[in-house]
């Protein structure tokens, strides 16, 4: 067996790098199949607007505004008004939600405020303190 070989080795086909990850996307993400994510131990003050979807585990103090799906995760807490297309709640809230879709209120969560949407989900041990204006779509 000869040690030093002057034979070239053969060429490894290219394996894709991974895409590298968004610290948020919830700003000029690219990709409709994933979101942005807010985690937990995060705290913002002011406006989150985003475009897509996004979940929020960390706390925001200020109005949310989007085009998208919000997730309300169960470790957040957000102070302030949510405009969005659909809102999932299972955290707590306090402020108004507007969604132009749908809001779900999950097991677990607490909101304090007033919802207006087309369709309203409340599982059965969600705390809401606040009115609902139900109205679908014509």
């Amino acid at each position: 067996m000869n040690m030093f070989s002057t034979r070239k080795p053969e060429p490894q086909p290219a394996t894709p790098s991974p895409a590298p990850a968004r610290a948020n996307g919830a700003v000029g993400s690219s990709s409709s199949a994933s979101g942005g994510l807010l985690s937990r131990g995060v705290s913002i003050k002011g406006t989150v607007k985003f475009a897509n979807e996004l979940l929020i585990d960390g706390e925001v103090e200020g109005a949310i505004d989007s085009t998208g799906t919000l997730t309300v995760g169960e470790h957040a807490s957000i102070k302030g008004e949510i405009k969005s297309k659909s809102v999932r709640v299972r955290g707590t809230v306090e402020g108004d939600i507007f969604a132009t879709e749908r809001c779900e209120l999950q097991a677990g969560c607490t909101l304090r405020g007033d919802i207006e949407a087309p369709r309203l989900v409340v599982d059965e041990n969600a705390t809401f303190l606040g009115s609902a204006k139900v109205t679908p779509k014509s």
